[in-house]
């Protein structure tokens, strides 16, 4: 979510990223882990916000889910040595869109939607190349993407089926990113940062609240069958979500 700021240094209005990491813990709840405000969204930003979260407690991280931003990914390869990462299937579908004629999006995005209607990962993997093949003749463009993106896009097949619809974007967070959208954008121009951290802090507040009492975003059952043994530390985390 980008926010109005204004800038007294420069004497002017600014525009500035505000990015927020939500969090699904060992048990299986949902948290929101952290919120930054930068100038931009370069690697630097985004490795000080990820150490951030580390220092104040984040640990066991399992999967960060976002979209392909440079920085981001950078970041996430430096801080979080051993974490697979997931790419948002929303907004890589809408990249597969740039290279796709108009008028054939709707044919690519229904045969692209047939991969995740699918429950073994084997078959997901699969149809994914299947799919690939289909489009090289005529958007050799979009095959070669979809082969590039393959292994990060299809991240979520590593872990268990009760989980995929859950992980394999980062819908979740966007919706938040929406109601932060509709706070800020009635104050339309922020004095400062400290007032923009207010401001999204109470809503991540009410969110964090809500999330506390609602039922748990995965269940035990299918927290069991990441692995044999099971870590009660409530600050680790079995995935992340960043994003703007």
């Amino acid at each position: 979510t980008y926010v109005h700021v204004r800038d007294d240094a420069l004497g002017q209005i600014v525009s500035r990223a505000v990015v927020v990491a939500t969090g699904v813990t060992s048990e299986g709840g949902r948290e929101v882990l952290g919120v930054d405000i930068g100038d931009s969204e370069d690697e630097t930003f985004w490795t000080a916000f990820l150490r951030s979260l580390k220092t104040r407690g984040l640990s066991g991280v399992r999967l960060v889910i976002s979209d392909a931003h440079a920085g981001l990914k950078a970041a996430i390869r430096k801080t979080m040595s051993g974490t697979s990462w997931q790419r948002c299937r929303v907004h890589y579908m809408r990249n597969l869109h740039a290279v796709i004629p108009r008028a054939h999006q709707d044919m690519v995005s229904a045969a692209f939607r047939t991969i995740f209607a699918l429950s073994e990962p084997a078959a997901v993997i699969a149809r994914w190349d299947e799919v690939a093949d289909t489009l090289e003749a005529r958007f050799p463009k979009a095959a070669a993407s979809m082969r590039d993106a393959k292994l990060d896009v299809l991240a979520f097949a590593q872990f268990p089926i009760a989980h995929w619809r859950k992980i394999w974007s980062n819908n979740p967070l966007e919706r938040l990113n929406k109601e932060i959208k509709r706070r800020t954008n009635v104050v339309g121009i922020f004095p400062n940062d400290q007032a923009v951290i207010r401001l999204v802090g109470a809503v991540l507040a009410d969110q964090h609240d809500d999330w506390i009492i609602a039922r748990r975003y995965l269940t035990d059952t299918s927290l069991a069958e990441l692995d044999g043994t099971r870590d009660t530390d409530t600050t680790s985390a079995t995935g992340i979500t960043t994003g703007t």
